[in-house]
């Protein structure tokens, strides 16, 4: 039980010192790139994600 208190305490208290700091200019440009690259991340794996399956179809299809 103590070790979910800090772990809920820890994440508060990141939780405040991001929401602080990204009410600064810099603060708002470092999560603006976090965010650009988390998308450019996410965009890429949901296109291997689509390569992939496309590849895994023509497989079947041609065995078909």
């Amino acid at each position: 039980m103590n070790r979910l208190l800090w772990l809920v305490a820890g994440i508060a208290v990141g939780f405040l010192a991001a929401r602080q700091l990204g009410m600064t200019a810099r603060g708002k440009a470092f999560f603006d790139d976090l965010d650009r690259r988390a998308k450019e991340f996410s965009d890429s794996l949901v296109e291997g994600y689509r390569e992939r399956e496309a590849e895994l179809k023509s497989a079947i299809a041609d065995e078909s």
